[in-house]
């Protein structure tokens, strides 16, 4: 492993690549050091304060809004900021990771806002990472392009999405950056080099610097948030206030803190999203030792279960209350060639859209640049001119804590089908991601890291409780198994099951797959070959 670029915070320890020091700049990771230096032991209490709560709740303490903060819900006096430049009319969104067909064809699909995915979307590689950056700074430049192997040239056209990044998680690590004996908050690393690069810039163009913020749990984490932007602002002299966030309400105990997190975010807030995908990950983690938080087969649970109808609802409400967006969650399908086929996922599309623009969202979130004209439509009609429906403030919304947590209304054993799908997805997902693909599709729909996690804790939770047997289990990973090898020869099946076995079908969850694969698999080690 070689040292490519160093200044006395921060050390890069990875082979040269492309173009990649025009991202790793001295100055660029002088900055980064220096939110790392000021940041850093914030980040660890709050992951502190993550396993403490979750050993709380395991130990029976209930989930419940906070009294210490009441007064913070209940003050009638406070609003976000106003929607920033590019941010008023937000009725499609279009996520996807930053790699360079992904780029052009996110910001010319016709959505109004591109999530630049660093998170779920993404295989954290070193390539991946930086030249996702390069991507970044190239589209604002305009001196990006994308050629098919037959030919087929993709250039950008005039009418561009606004762009939103979403870095990785608190929880996560950026091994090839150090600081001193220790690598760097990767949700630093990917805020970082984006701001530092293209802050100015994004500026200057007549938008800003805009993020989305996943995995949050509490209102401490938003206000760590809230810190590193004001800081980061001060460093490049940039106005206070000119960062926008949406946060993705993504876990179960951050649903019982929306007002809070958009509180701790309120000069800098562009928004909550409902992160649909991720929340019932986190339901699953967060109480699968409770027999009565067993879900079924995740097909079957749809976004009209009562529970999850409690949380959109109150997202809507809670958003539209303090003058906030609200986004949707999203539409995975990926359009395909047969007809009929095509022509049923797309009603499916439709009919979630039009349930969202009727609840009061003000857009959703699309993976396909396919979905585009779907979720338009269905928003154009609702919507009759206007950029949003902040006005619907659903006072007749009344959510209370038993109804966030009301899993047995759908509960249910799972089905040999789910069990077998829950593999497949888990095995390939993990395959595709050691190769460095984090958007993967599969029967039709798009997979990321939130699925796959849902996937595998479904697994563990059935095991647990033993709605499955072990054997029954490890007989369809056999299955799967040898199935994939022989349709894919050379495919990294032994390494995705290792994965999918020690995150899955171990006595204790890890909180995410992502730390142990990306460990193990993702950064070189000391001395390697480049």
């Amino acid at each position: 492993m070689s040292t490519t670029a160093t200044t006395h915070r921060v050390l890069v320890l990875a082979a040269p690549g492309e173009r990649h020091d025009e991202i790793l700049t001295p100055e660029a990771l002088e900055f980064i050091g220096r939110l790392d230096a000021v940041f850093e032991p914030r980040r660890l209490e709050i992951l502190k304060e993550r396993r403490r709560r979750r050993d709380r709740l395991v130990s029976g303490t209930p989930l419940d809004f906070s009294i210490t903060t009441s007064a913070v819900r209940a003050d009638p006096g406070w609003r976000v900021a106003p929607p920033a430049p590019g941010l008023t009319d937000r009725r499609v969104e279009i996520t996807g990771p930053p790699d360079r067909r992904m780029t052009v064809n996110a910001l010319n699909s016709g959505a109004r806002v591109w999530m630049a995915d660093f998170e779920d979307a993404t295989a954290p590689t070193w390539d991946n990472l930086v030249g996702g950056q390069l991507n970044l700074l190239d589209a604002i430049e305009r001196r990006i392009d994308f050629t098919t192997g037959d030919g087929k040239a993709y250039r950008l056209g005039t009418d561009l999405a606004t762009i939103m990044v979403r870095p990785r998680g608190w929880h996560l690590l950026e091994e090839h950056l150090r600081a001193g004996d220790r690598p760097v908050s990767a949700s630093l690393v990917d805020f970082g080099l984006y701001f530092f690069h293209c802050a100015q810039r994004q500026i200057d163009a007549g938008h800003g610097p805009y993020f989305y913020l996943p995995k949050l749990e509490n209102a401490l984490e938003a206000r760590l948030w809230n810190d590193v932007f004001v800081l980061a602002q001060e460093l490049l002299g940039i106005a206070r206030g000119t960062v926008r966030a949406t946060v993705l309400i993504e876990t179960i105990t951050a649903a019982f803190e929306m007002e809070e997190i958009l509180h701790a975010l309120r000069e800098h807030s562009a928004g909550l999203n409902a992160g649909r995908w991720d929340y019932l990950f986190s339901l699953i983690k967060t109480f699968g030792h409770r027999t009565d938080f067993q879900l079924p087969d995740r097909a079957k649970v749809t976004m009209t279960a009562p529970f999850m109808r409690a949380y959109t609802e109150l997202l809507v409400r809670t958003c539209h209350k303090r003058g906030a967006h609200a986004i949707g969650g999203m539409a995975a399908h990926v359009p395909s060639k047969d007809p009929e086929a095509n022509e049923a996922a797309l009603a499916k599309v439709r009919l979630d859209k039009e349930r969202e623009a009727e609840d009061g969202f003000d857009g959703s979130w699309v993976a396909h640049p396919g979905l585009v004209p779907v979720c338009r439509e269905v928003f154009d009609l609702v919507l009759e001119g206007r950029p949003h429906q902040l006005d619907r403030t659903r006072d007749d919304v009344d959510v209370a804590a038993a109804d966030l947590l009301a899993v047995r209304r759908i509960g249910g054993p799972p089905t040999p089908e789910g069990v077998r799908a829950n593999v497949t997805v888990a095995l390939r997902y993990f395959e595709a991601w050691l190769r460095g693909h984090g958007a993967v599709a599969l029967n039709g729909l798009m997979e990321d890291a939130a699925t796959a996690e849902i996937a595998r804790v479904q697994l563990w939770q059935w095991l647990r409780h033993r709605t499955v047997a072990r054997e029954d289990l490890l007989a369809v990973l056999d299955q799967e198994c040898a199935a994939f090898a022989a349709e894919q020869p050379g495919a990294l099946v032994p390494q995705a099951r290792a994965v999918l076995e020690r995150t899955a079908l171990e006595r204790d969850l890890p909180a995410f797959f992502t730390p142990d694969a990306y460990s193990r698999h993702l950064v070189r080690p000391a001395g390697a070959a480049s």
